[in-house]
């Protein structure tokens, strides 16, 4: 397993962590990614730090605790051989301050994360969504206190906007509180719009990537074919309209040259899905998600090979769109592109 520092941090991280998300799995999403219960989850957890995975995420919406409670139990007795992420923010329920990123909020939904999980501290918070209503300034101190507790170790974001992100980050400065070093987001083959702001802005302030649904929602397994019904257990039947939406030819061509490069490389649909990943700037970890050994296996298999550059830029080419503005003239006309030459 590689290792990476987590942003700007002196944090280092598994190039591949595992998502708890189908861990104690209820209702109709959550439920349909996996009813993971503890002794699955043991042995799932001894298979990944075995190769060397030891970052494991969750979040308090998952399955209302459950993904927390499961992954706390699976991981006792051996506290210090891994790395806990956690996120909080989205709705716990109806009442007027079960949502959000308040004082009371983040200091009550830690407390209450602490004891899902079982342990004294959480190695990376990070808020699941952007408050709007909340000054940054408040959040800001109370992650700042969280962390001068030593109930939090490092604290991030997920699925922020660009200009979220870096209003947060200026906060942060101006106040002197710690900084967000992590952003979960989604990026995949399939969904490329995090290169646009939100990469190079990651680039520029030492925020590192945590990617969520690589596999782009379940499209990059290897089932979904061209002309083909969904296969049976897709979690796609279920699942498609809580996801990012895909494009179905565009998904297809994809899957074309996906199919093409696990011939000639012997590595599966996903491995090949995953490993493009590992190589784009400021990804820091790809969080993968398994209900089963098998599929766990699967994908830790994405690791130590590489794609090669030829490789990488017929994947690259097939998975283009077009960039939406202020950012086309940068990759379509020269004088934009000398001054600002895209990342990827």
């Amino acid at each position: 397993m590689e290792y990476r520092y987590l942003g700007r941090s002196g944090l280092k991280v598994p190039a591949l962590s595992f998502g708890a998300a189908t861990f104690g799995g209820t209702g109709p999403l959550f439920g349909a990614w996996g009813t993971t219960d503890v002794t699955e989850a043991r042995r799932l957890i001894d298979i990944c730090l075995e190769a060397g995975l030891n970052l494991f995420d969750t979040a308090d919406v998952y399955s209302a605790g459950a993904s927390e409670e499961v992954l706390g139990e699976a991981i006792r007795g051996r506290r210090d051989a891994v790395l806990i992420s956690t996120k909080m923010s989205l709705p716990m329920g109806e009442g007027p301050n079960e949502a959000g990123s308040s004082r009371s909020r983040l200091i009550r939904s830690t407390e209450d994360a602490l004891r899902r999980l079982g342990t004294d501290y959480i190695d990376l918070l990070q808020l699941h969504a952007f408050d709007a209503h909340t000054p940054v300034e408040e959040v800001l101190a109370t992650m700042d206190q969280l962390v001068s507790s030593g109930k939090v170790r490092y604290i991030g974001a997920s699925n922020f906007a660009g200009w979220e992100m870096m209003k947060s980050l200026a906060a942060a400065d101006r106040g002197s509180h710690p900084r967000y070093v992590a952003h979960q987001v989604y990026y995949s083959l399939v969904g490329r719009d995090y290169e646009w702001e939100l990469m190079p802005l990651g680039a520029d302030q030492g925020v590192g990537a945590l990617v969520w649904s690589p596999l782009g929602w379940g499209r990059l397994t290897g089932k979904i074919r061209r002309g083909q019904p969904l296969p049976e257990g897709s979690r796609l039947h279920q699942t498609a309209e809580f996801g990012p939406p895909v494009d179905d030819d565009k998904l297809f061509d994809i899957v074309d040259v996906l199919d093409a490069l696990a011939e000639e490389t012997g590595h599966s649909v996903p491995q090949i899905a995953i490993n493009w990943l590992l190589r784009r700037p400021t990804v820091a970890s790809v969080i993968i998600g398994a209900r089963n050994e098998a599929q766990l296996r699967q994908n830790l298999g994405a690791v130590g090979w590489s794609l090669t550059p030829e490789q990488v830029a017929r994947l690259d080419a097939a998975s283009a769109v077009s960039a939406p503005y202020p950012y086309y003239p940068y990759r379509r006309q020269e004088g934009f592109a000398r001054l600002n030459p895209p990342l990827v």
